[in-house]
């Protein structure tokens, strides 16, 4: 595997042919922030990318390329209002790891707001809230944020959706070549995270505390969140265990789906559904190496659903995203509004979905505008008046 100008390039195993995967679209986002923008910031979880896609702008050989992981980088920014302003002028700073050195925020504020300067920044960084909280608060109007997700299906061809839905979207998961060899990458992420990255982002719990959390969530990957559980089996606080859970999610590590409710005179639920984030995150956490393992586990049907939800979310960007549930037990997995309309998703690890009584009661109680069922075959087909079945490998077809 080799990394170049923002792509990914394996071979191997993934139908025993060697190509690029290539990131046309996050690259054509970039350029256009950097456009518009003095500074822009990659945030993700680690190893989603974030470099590969920097070295595409700078070269990391250049002295205009900063890694904070670098002893002789971070010497270099002893004095970072002397250094940075020599790079002040026409071009692009890259300053890898950001994280590292929140210190360095203020500094760029002044750096950006010299009117008769024209140099640019392009900063890296794994997300936590109180880097967030200081990147707003000290370039406010000034910074524009991108969030880099691993790899989608839009990117890897949708020939390749079974390894990514057991793989996950990491490129060094993705495009290991055994399963075996990307699940001990993946156990090897985990270890990092939990060890290392998670408590350096300010997360204040041992890394026991923490990869037992992230193993229990795991388990309930898909289902509507109570904290009751979790906190009396890791012996703190529902308030503890709140933390954690908002903590991992500001990392990119699990999702937290909101619920959606209005007056219908049903009782609805108002907790919100938890997720892995990444599918092969996911089954490392359940110890499954292989695509066999998956489909033969009992969370496999949770299993694609939190995998599709990424893709189709990856592919809609929709202005808001919602689950829907009532006590009465009608449910909907996806609500997604976009340029005023309303528009449902299910997905169904299943041959032949058929309409559902909840589907029905979500089109009528919800007032859906479509309804799209997402299913791991091949052929669309038509349920009912604006109900479409959809195979997962050509949503972009039917997603807007």
């Amino acid at each position: 595997m080799k990394f170049h100008h923002g792509m990914v390039e394996f071979h191997g195993s993934l139908a025993s042919m060697s190509r690029r995967i290539p990131r046309t679209n996050l690259l054509a986002k970039i350029r256009c922030a950097l456009g518009r923008s003095r500074a822009v910031a990659l945030v993700g979880p680690r190893q989603v990318g974030k470099t590969t896609l920097a070295r595409s702008f700078v070269p990391p050989d250049s002295n205009r390329y900063f890694d904070l992981e670098s002893p002789s980088d971070l010497q270099r920014l002893d004095r970072a209002m002397t250094t940075l302003e020599n790079f002040a002028g026409p071009g692009l700073v890259v300053i890898d790891e950001i994280q590292r050195r929140p210190d360095l925020f203020p500094v760029l504020r002044v750096l950006i707001d010299r009117d008769d300067r024209s140099g640019q920044y392009l900063l890296l960084g794994a997300a936590s809230p109180n880097l967030l909280k200081q990147a707003s608060e000290s370039l406010a109007g000034r910074l524009e944020i991108i969030e880099v997700d691993p790899l989608s299906l839009a990117e890897v061809g949708a020939p390749a959706l079974r390894e990514l839905w057991s793989r996950g979207g990491f490129p060094r998961s993705f495009t290991a070549e055994t399963p075996a060899e990307g699940l001990a990458w993946r156990e090897g992420f985990v270890r990092l995270t939990v060890e290392r990255d998670l408590p350096a982002l300010g997360l204040g719990a041992s890394a026991q505390a923490i990869r037992r959390f992230w193993t229990m969530l795991a388990h309930y990957h898909g289902q509507i969140w109570n904290a009751a559980e979790p906190a009396r089996s890791l012996g703190v606080g529902e308030t503890t265990v709140r933390r954690y859970l908002d903590f991992m999610t500001d990392a990119f590590l699990l999702r937290q789906l909101r619920p959606w409710h209005e007056n219908l005179g049903k009782r609805q639920v108002k907790a919100p559904k938890v997720y892995v984030r990444d599918s092969g995150m996911l089954h490392a956490l359940l110890g499954l190496a292989s695509s066999d393992d998956v489909l033969a586990h009992p969370k496999a049907g949770a299993s694609w659903e939190g995998c599709l939800l990424e893709q189709v979310l990856h592919q809609a960007q929709p202005r808001e995203a919602y689950f829907w549930a009532t006590h009465q037990g009608a449910e909907l997995d996806l609500l997604m509004f976009k340029h005023g309309r309303r528009v449902g998703v299910e997905f169904k690890l299943a041959d032949a979905p058929r309409l559902s009584a909840s589907m029905r009661i979500a089109m009528t109680d919800l007032k859906l505008d479509r309804l799209l069922v997402v299913y791991p075959g091949s052929k669309p087909y038509n349920l009912a008046p604006s109900v479409d079945v959809v195979p997962a490998r050509r949503i972009a077809d039917f997603v807007p």
